[in-house]
């Protein structure tokens, strides 16, 4: 047990915690989840507001039997609550399988992603959480409850920011070991992807926009094409080395473009594990939309550039499939993400946040729930149309709510 002065990612929330445990087994766990009258786990801290923080104790698992087991016949892993996808992806790739999509990322905790419905790319892939098949938590009793897909509450408990327990393992779909080639093209004007946007976002299995907003241009494409798959061709000019998303950022931390083909979890990630991510220096936002309305939102963007591009270090825009995990903000729709890759000053970049909201509100605009946003919770509590039903789960598994947090309150339970 430690007392807490930790910060997130970003730097910019020191959480509040009195205590941070770090268990070193399942059944140590199990007893300090007993013990505490309110708990949260707390992952890799690449969350950008209070979802994880909570007044009272944090426990990290990084300090449990990092379990990565492939279970071939069923084309599943089982995976440690404390690991990274950077962990687990080449053990996964040895014994001949993938994960069927990546973030941008690999830094990230599975636990956590999955928790806060965190995604890659792909009009055919649905976001990380969706690849869950099974979940292992510890319960406010200190017990270690498993749920399945198909069980009841098992779709409000993947997306469960936290809320439910703590996540000590996750089973995991998997597909056929591939291959992807990646590359990078430049300046393709919004009057040059607007009549083409579906065709361009599903040109290869995976495909990411970059904008700076500082004119009606699409900075950089970034698509990633599965080994084999027919080449699409795109309507701007292919880099002529590597980039960085980021201007004037060296590409030393991007994984490998310029078509050359590699493995699955060296090529879907943006960025090298062993480097550090995006900017660094950066706060982040994101919204969610449905994704008949992307050309309508990103020409409403398009209005507001320049409120967007002085905070702005770049916005990337992808697309999702849709899902059935009752917080997820892809349930039942399929979406096109905005995210923000801000600077770091939290009073200039949160006007542009509230501008971009105003912007986006014709569209319900479901925001990243561990990124920064202002939406109030009665604005965004009616776009969760289960959330009835996972307020009735975390009544059933955490009648006491030991895992809420003063987030939790405000958008989920209030």
């Amino acid at each position: 047990m430690a007392m807490a002065m930790e910060v997130n990612w970003a730097g910019n929330l020191t959480y509040s915690a009195a205590r941070v445990h770090r268990p070193v087994s399942v059944s140590e766990l199990q007893g300090v989840v007993a013990r505490s009258p309110r708990i949260r786990a707390l992952g890799t801290r690449h969350s950008f507001n209070e979802v994880g923080d909570t007044p009272a104790e944090l426990v990290e698992l990084g300090g449990l039997e990092p379990v990565v087991e492939v279970d071939a016949d069923r084309a599943r892993v089982r995976v440690g609550g404390g690991l990274r996808y950077a962990d687990v992806a080449r053990y996964i790739d040895e014994r001949g399988f993938a994960l069927g999509n990546l973030g941008s990322l690999p830094h990230i905790s599975v636990a956590g992603a999955c928790a806060t419905g965190t995604h890659g790319s792909g009009v055919g892939n649905a976001n990380l959480s969706a690849a869950v098949a099974g979940l292992e938590l510890v319960t406010a009793e200190g017990d270690l409850v498993t749920l399945r897909r198909g069980d009841e509450g098992f779709d409000g408990a993947v997306v469960g920011l936290g809320a439910l327990g703590v996540v000590v393992a996750l089973e995991l779909d998997l597909v056929p070991s591939f291959q992807v080639r990646q590359r990078v093209y430049e300046a393709l004007p919004l009057d040059a992807l607007f009549p083409k946007f579906q065709e361009i976002v599903s040109s290869a299995y995976s495909v990411s926009l970059f904008t700076d907003w500082r004119g009606p241009v699409i900075n950089q494409v970034w698509v990633k094409r599965r080994d084999g798959e027919a080449v699409v061709p795109i309507p701007a000019e292919p880099a002529d080395g590597p980039r960085h998303p980021v201007p004037g950022m060296s590409p030393d931390s991007c994984t490998v473009q310029s078509d050359i083909p590699g493995p699955w979890f060296e090529r879907l990630p943006h960025f090298r594990p062993d480097r550090i991510p995006s900017a660094g220096d950066e706060l982040q936002s994101e919204f969610m939309i449905d994704a008949s309305d992307a050309v309508a939102a990103l020409g409403a963007l398009d209005t507001i550039r320049d409120h967007i591009h002085p905070v702005l270090r770049i916005c990337e825009i992808r697309t999702i499939a849709a899902d059935r995990l009752w917080l997820s903000p892809c349930y039942e729709r399929d979406t096109v993400a905005l995210h923000f890759t801000w600077i770091a000053d939290t009073p200039a970049v949160l006007p542009a946040v509230a501008r971009i909201e105003e912007a986006l509100a014709p569209f319900a605009p479901r925001p990243h729930w561990a990124k920064i946003f202002t939406t109030p919770p009665d604005a965004l509590r009616p776009l969760y149309t289960r959330l009835p039903d996972f307020q009735a789960l975390a009544d059933d598994l955490d009648p006491s709510g030991k895992f809420r947090n003063p987030f939790t309150d405000k958008y989920l339970f209030a």
